[in-house]
């Protein structure tokens, strides 16, 4: 009876080493967030030789003060480039959840001439560095009369190989051969059935690749950089980095400047963190869908 009572005991105390490890990584993650929460509100003179430090508050809490001063810098124009993030993101993730649902599943489940190889050509796509291809692909959407148009940022998005990549490999496992053959011997097409019955068992992929596809979007650097050259067209990554460059050369108001630049990178990442909160709650959906198969 000691014995047992000795090896329960120990199965219910903690691992400490764990806890504290899992504490420390959460440490490290939000540290950066802290920081730009921080030193959004603070003024010019704070941001640099402030009492509070790096990671605490100055004596003036100039948050509200920064935002005013950000809406009305140049016209408001940091909001213009905020929206075009956002119809960048919105069309081109939407656009890369699409194709990458519909080929991946068609590589999945519909076996056809050449199928491998170029599957094999897709996952050497993604080895790929994104940054590799900004100039050919500036050099294409120059032949097509496309830059400097939202397209040229729009269409490049689109194209999504690792998307493609994780929904053929979650497709073959969640979507069982035998639901997709039961479905057609009821007379469904092949479109109601992958509506009806492949999709909803995806669900927590395609949330997956729907995130991704906007989350890359939206931090895209390179692309909107080489393509676009009106500022009314730039997304809120190269307006933020044009901003940076004019502070550096101290032609752009110095270190206020760099206020609004801080202010700008922490109203940017809102948007973000409610797309991951909203979705959150379909990829528990699909993982308890999941557990009742």
């Amino acid at each position: 009876m000691t014995t047992i009572t000795r090896v329960s005991t120990a199965k219910k105390r903690p691992n400490i080493t764990a806890h504290v490890f899992l504490v420390a990584l959460i440490i490290y993650f939000l540290l950066p967030l802290w920081w730009l929460f921080v030193a959004s509100t603070k003024d010019p003179q704070g941001l640099f030789t402030g009492t509070g430090g790096a990671l605490w508050f100055d004596k003036n809490f100039n948050l509200l003060a920064n935002i005013q001063e950000l809406i009305t810098y140049k016209g408001g124009i940091y909001f213009r480039w905020l929206g075009n993030s956002a119809l960048y993101s919105l069309l081109g993730g939407v656009g890369a959840t699409i194709l990458a649902v519909l080929a991946g599943y068609g590589f999945a489940k519909f076996p056809f001439k050449g199928r491998d190889f170029s599957f094999a050509i897709l996952l050497g796509s993604v080895m790929v560095p994104l940054t590799a291809l900004v100039i050919p692909t500036f050099m294409l959407m120059s032949q097509l009369h496309l830059t400097n148009t939202i397209w040229a940022v729009i269409l490049p998005s689109l194209l999504s190989p690792f998307g493609v990549y994780l929904m053929r490999v979650y497709a073959a496992d969640a979507v069982p051969d035998e639901l997709l053959d039961a479905a057609r011997v009821d007379g469904s097409g092949e479109l109601r059935t992958f509506l009806t019955v492949a999709l909803p068992l995806m669900r927590p992929a395609v949330v997956t690749v729907l995130l991704l596809s906007v989350v890359g979007t939206w931090n895209n650097y390179f692309l909107p950089l080489a393509v676009l050259s009106d500022q009314n067209l730039y997304p809120v990554t190269v307006g933020l980095g044009g901003w940076q460059a004019l502070a550096a050369s101290n032609n752009g108001g110095g270190t206020s400047l760099y206020t609004l630049i801080v202010v700008g990178s922490l109203i940017s990442i809102i948007p973000l963190v409610i797309a991951f909160l909203s979705l959150q709650k379909y990829w528990q959906g699909g993982l308890s869908l999941g557990a009742l198969k």
